[in-house]
């Protein structure tokens, strides 16, 4: 196996080219990378505290990759290279040739368990010369990713001849620990992966109206204008209508049965049984480090609703609540602080206490806690069918325990959307909005009696090890 990358590099030299993947589709609309810097706070006249961008300035590379716009909203605000310079020219073959499945129906690298040979090759590549933020954003992407399959390549092994993952990599060579970068690429090359990538794509492009509207709401508050206040709620809770659609379009874009081919190299270090000792990081730390996994608490948009409608206050105190904050650290910096800033101006203007001064407001209110409620019943509905159905792993990708996890939010909003209902006075509402507030209680109360059922059943089916949270 020594030598496999120069040899790969040989034989592309004598075709004069690189054969093009579906990789270009996955780094052309790849929403999972890293941010390099603080937002600035320049160019940017707001009626309110934060500076979110109205031009998303894609020729400018001097500024973070991921910064909150009223156009990309929690996009990147440039297109994502979808391949790397000729400088980095063994790490992009390398790349190429990882998938399990190759667009040539041919095995790739990890289908035979060689990437870990393989990466014994690539040279140790110095990145600190490079200031252009879309290069670095790329860098990062594909490093992290290259990480990921490295550090799970016999997990993956394991899991596909014994359904059982056994034990990751515990040192991560310095030629990849120390040029480190970023996440999405495709492992196994499967339709259903690609389905599952773009949803989440296809559900964040509507995010730049979540934006607008969420700051829309914030200055209605400030204004103590009712009208506007109960548009900026209309057309938020539009917004969620439609990211909740997309969302909706999984179950027919990713095959359930296929998620657990893909699932592995989206795995951490952190509270996984694979990695009990985490990971070293050869060059860079002697102490083992331990990170989350890809998670959907890493996704900005539930965040941003939660922050703004006064629910993130509300959590219950304990240990999942804490690994909730722990897993929101995990996401581009001027993505944070923009959620800083709404949950920080939502308190101090009370969103909630203008909106049950007035019923129509606090119907509206109460819908945009019904999207939010939706979001996370359909996302405990696919962890049910793709994840739990199928394997007894214990632990979700980002270290959380499987099935109290998502009912710790998911039965909050419920329990926060009961005590808003009870606010409402029922003879000021119009009668379109009766009508609402009457579905979406009765749909609170019937699953609110099913969630408390299911976590108790799968909590006798998984054992004691879903009490056990590691923050």
């Amino acid at each position: 196996m020594q030598g496999l990358i120069k040899e790969m590099v040989r034989n592309a030299s004598r075709n004069h080219r690189i054969h093009r993947t579906k990789f270009d589709l996955f780094r052309n609309k790849s929403t999972l990378m890293g941010a390099f810097a603080p937002s600035r706070s320049r160019m940017y006249a707001q009626p309110h505290d934060f500076n979110i961008l109205r031009d998303d300035m894609e020729h400018d590379t001097s500024l973070p990759t991921f910064m909150v716009g009223y156009k990309n909203g929690f996009l990147p605000r440039q297109e994502p290279l979808a391949r790397l310079p000729e400088r980095f020219y063994a790490l992009e073959y390398l790349l190429q040739n990882m998938p399990i499945h190759l667009p040539n129906g041919e095995g790739g690298l990890l289908s035979k368990g060689q990437l870990g040979e393989a990466v014994k090759d690539l040279p140790q590549y110095d990145v600190s010369d490079i200031n252009d933020q879309r290069l670095l954003s790329a860098l990062f992407r594909d490093y992290t990713f290259l990480t990921s399959a490295y550090l799970l390549e016999p997990c993956d092994i394991m899991y596909r001849e014994k359904k059982d993952y056994g034990l990751g990599r515990s040192v991560l060579p310095k030629n990849i620990a120390i040029p480190l970068a970023t996440l999405v690429r495709a492992f196994a090359g499967t339709p259903s992966e690609h389905g599952f990538i773009l949803v989440h794509v296809a559900m964040v492009a509507h995010s730049g109206n979540l934006v607008k509207h969420a700051t829309e709401t914030l200055e209605a508050t400030q204004e103590q204008d009712r009208v506007k206040f109960n548009n900026a709620l209309k057309h938020l809770n539009d917004t969620m209508t439609l990211i909740n659609q997309e969302m909706d379009t999984m179950w027919e874009r990713s095959n359930s049965m296929d998620y657990l081919k893909f699932r592995t190299f989206i795995m951490g270090s952190k509270n996984q049984p694979m990695f009990p000792n985490g990971v070293v990081y050869e060059g860079v730390s002697e102490k083992p480090l331990f990170y989350r996994g890809e998670s959907g608490a890493n996704d900005s948009m539930i965040p941003c609703m939660d922050n703004l409608l006064q629910i993130t206050s509300k959590l219950p105190n304990n240990p999942l609540t804490e690994m909730l904050k722990d897993f929101r650290r995990y996401r581009p910096t001027n993505h944070k602080e923009f959620l800083e800033f709404v949950q920080k101006k939502a308190e101090e203007l009370n969103v909630r206490g203008f909106a049950i001064h007035d019923a129509n407001s606090t119907a509206l209110y109460l819908a945009n806690m019904d999207q939010i409620r939706a979001f996370r019943h359909r996302h405990w509905n696919f962890t049910k069918e793709y994840i739990i159905k199928n394997t007894m792993h214990p632990v979700a990708t980002g270290g959380s325990p499987i099935v109290t996890w998502l009912p710790n939010q998911l039965g909050t909003i419920l329990d926060q959307m009961s005590k808003v209902g009870q606010t409402i006075n029922y003879n000021e509402l119009t009668p379109e909005n009766k009508i609402i507030v009457d579905e979406i209680i009765n749909r609170v109360d019937s699953q609110e009696r099913v969630l408390k059922r299911e976590v108790e059943f799968l909590k006798q089916k998984f054992g004691s090890n879903q009490d056990r949270v590691v923050v």
